[in-house]
């Protein structure tokens, strides 16, 4: 068999049997990578996941060294970045309007989270809540602590 076929036919293959990649798997694996290259540390790995991503928009749940918390994050031009990170007032729709979430997604990206959090262990559940506050990591306005 000709060597052209040969591969022709193995890239054929590969297509058959490799599971596409979605958008939202690709956007949760930058989302991972910006905060591991902006927050991990030597004596402390971080860890984000879930990861959940509605349009523009995306909160991600992430712990280290014994604590943790959820970050708002944005997409513009292709790129994501942090908006902010906070605790529990990233799970309520109306908190994630307030900072800059159009009103029409707030709520599909709360429930989201909420299903994805079902898969975290309540121990790992409990170190998002220990974020304390609010901190803008886009220049924006501060929101202090949501209830």
């Amino acid at each position: 068999m000709p060597r052209f076929l040969r591969f022709a036919l193995f890239a054929i293959l590969i297509c058959l049997v490799t599971e596409p990649v979605s958008a939202a798997d690709e956007d949760a694996s930058q989302i991972v990578h910006l905060l591991k290259s902006t927050f991990d540390r030597p004596d402390a790995a971080l860890q984000a996941e879930p990861v959940v991503v509605v349009a523009d928009y995306a909160i991600a749940d992430w712990s280290q060294d014994g604590r943790g918390g959820r970050a708002l994050l944005r997409q513009h031009d292709g790129s994501w970045s942090i908006v902010l990170c906070s605790g529990d007032a990233l799970k309520d729709e109306k908190f994630l309007a307030d900072a800059g979430v159009p009103s029409a997604d707030a709520p599909t990206l709360a429930k989201a989270l909420a299903e994805a959090e079902t898969d975290v262990t309540p121990e790992r559940l409990a170190q998002f809540s220990l974020f304390d506050g609010t901190v803008r990591m886009d220049g924006g306005t501060e929101h202090g602590s949501h209830p």
